[in-house]
């Protein structure tokens, strides 16, 4: 039999065989230990194929459909495995925020760089407008501008006051889609409005850390009534990209991606190197600086931040 994992709780995954309808199922043994590097070796959005254990209900999975694309974080900082977080995905949004908790340009931007390395077509939602003082609208702009000057789809969000809600759900309408972000930056709450009958759990901020509590714990795919798939992923507090050939990081960046063949060497890191288009359109304001930090950040291997 055939079917589509849409949860993953580590021993048992739950798999769609048509809509509304799920077999549990486990890993073949000699399956699990062959070559497999990741946390998990099988993911939500993985097209399966498994065997109906005798005189049982569950299923044993024996295949893995080859992934027309995937996204993948280090496990950890100091963990040479990586995880997974889905598969088999038609785009890829990174819920962000200026406030409660705030969302670093650098946490979008490796963002952004592993949806473009795995070949997912990425937008990011700025959420939480309704917080947003008159102090943070300039900032807001300016950090969108960032975004939509070089070809991203940027949206602007408010679950609260039912800003953006109605274009969200046009966006994800008959497409898989992956939603991630930090815990607490209203991912949850965003999927609720967009689908009330998702009734997802949502947390509050903590006040001690500012930061939000863990309500997903595990990734999970969830039908929209309007045609659609959304994967919803547990807050990430850290997002480390994996397996980055230095020479190919700025290819990752859209911006700096137009440019490459123009340097003066063929090999051109864009780091220190005379004649160097990138840091020249760097110095003459054509790439923002923060975005530049981004990539010097991802090339020095510096996962490490907030």
């Amino acid at each position: 039999m055939e079917g589509v994992v849409v949860k993953s709780t580590g021993s048992w995954y739950s798999v769609r065989i048509a809509r509304g309808e799920y077999i549990q199922c486990r890993i073949k043994g000699k399956f699990r230990m062959d070559g497999i590097k990741h946390t998990n070796p099988i993911s939500v959005g993985d097209v399966v194929d498994f065997d109906m254990e005798e005189g049982r209900e569950e299923g044993v999975i024996h295949k893995i459909h080859d992934r027309k694309n995937y996204i993948i974080r280090k496990a950890s900082n100091l963990s040479k495995q990586t995880h997974i977080l889905a598969s088999n995905m038609d785009q890829a949004i990174v819920v962000a925020s200026l406030v409660q908790p705030a969302t670093s340009l650098g946490f979008i931007d490796r963002f952004l760089a592993t949806a473009e390395a795995y070949h997912v077509p990425a937008i990011i939602i700025f959420n939480k407008s309704d917080l947003y003082g008159e102090a943070l609208k300039d900032i807001l702009a300016d950090t969108m501008s960032i975004y939509q000057n070089i070809g991203y789809k940027v949206l602007l969000c408010s679950a609260t006051n039912k800003v953006g809600i109605e274009e969200l759900k046009a966006l994800l309408q008959h497409k898989t889609t992956l939603f991630m972000g930090h815990s607490g930056v209203g991912k949850s709450t965003l999927l609720n409005a967009v689908e009330p009958n998702l009734d997802l759990k949502t947390g509050e901020i903590s006040n001690y850390s500012n930061k939000g509590k863990h309500t997903t714990t595990f990734a999970e795919m969830f039908d929209l009534s309007f045609g659609g798939n959304i994967i919803d992923t547990p807050g990430i507090k850290e997002l480390g990209v994996v397996d980055f050939d230095k020479r190919l990081v700025s290819h990752y960046f859209k911006e700096m991606k137009a440019l490459i063949g123009q340097c003066k060497f063929n090999d051109c890191q864009h780091v220190n190197e005379p004649g160097c288009v990138v840091m020249k359109a760097v110095m003459e304001g054509h790439i923002r600086e923060e975005r530049y930090a981004s990539y010097l950040s991802i090339l020095n291997n510096e996962d490490i931040f907030q």
